[in-house]
């Protein structure tokens, strides 16, 4: 079969978003995304729903890989999954109630609040000290979840922009298993919201395998490559990126 420009560009997409969703534990959609908008000529409508089914198997290849390191949190993982797997419907629904302009300077104000609360980590008071009861610990990844499968279907994206900064700040983890539960509780939102999107017509088919080959190869190469770097690094990595992104998008959004 011969490769057209677009499936070698699909490919290249879902190359580099694998690869900075499995180093960093995102999905890979704030990549996607906008690589979608500027070279395959999707509206922002679109390119979400088409980097959601991507996000899919950046979760699964990425927390596969994280959980051969033991970076992976399995009960806080599910936790999280269960309202975010309703939530994500809600989302990708109400994003058609939304003009392609009004979403993406929704989804940059998001990642700049985001990037600023990993910045600052260091400097915040531990909030998990505080936790006192288990119970206290499954009502925070069951709102934090509803929130994260909400943006996941609204933004196309995993939602480790909300889960990470949750997992590492209040309940205490370390980068990496924030990563790798982060990766491995973004699968059943990101199924259900990909499938709601679907529906609506919003995935473009044309390039989804060529996308899906470039996360899956991406993603095993980010996973494995993550426990090679110090987490501070990590951090920092995460969190400029995502700043970048977000400035970008809220610039473009009001047309300057």
């Amino acid at each position: 079969m011969k490769l057209g420009a677009i499936d070698i560009l699909g490919f290249a997409i879902g190359f580099s978003a694998g690869v900075l969703g499995g180093l960093v534990g995102i999905g890979g959609g704030m990549v996607m995304i906008p690589l979608m908008v500027a070279f395959l000529g999707m509206g922002q409508h679109q390119a979400h729903g088409t980097s959601l089914f991507a996000v899919v198997f950046t979760g699964l290849v990425g927390a596969s890989t994280y959980a051969m390191h033991g970076s992976v949190n399995h009960f806080a993982a599910a936790v999280l999954a269960i309202t975010g797997g309703v939530m994500a419907v809600v989302g990708a629904r109400y994003t058609q109630r939304l003009s392609d302009r009004a979403l993406r300077r929704a989804f940059g104000f998001f990642l700049i609040a985001m990037s600023a609360l990993m910045l600052l980590k260091p400097y915040l008071p531990v909030v998990a000290a505080l936790q006192t009861t288990a119970g206290t610990g499954v009502a925070i990844l069951l709102v934090s979840g509803a929130a994260v499968g909400f943006l996941a279907g609204l933004m196309g994206v995993g939602g480790g922009g909300i889960m990470i900064p949750v997992l590492v700040l209040v309940m205490g983890m370390s980068q990496y298993t924030a990563q790798g539960t982060s990766l491995a509780a973004m699968v059943p939102p990101a199924v259900v919201g990909s499938w709601t999107h679907r529906r609506l017509g919003n995935v473009r088919k044309d390039v989804l395998l060529v996308l899906i080959a470039g996360v899956l190869v991406g993603t095993w190469l980010g996973g494995a490559t993550a426990h090679l770097v110090a987490e501070r690094d990590l951090r920092v990595l995460f969190s400029l990126i995502i700043l970048w992104v977000g400035f970008r998008d809220v610039r473009a959004s009001y047309g300057r």
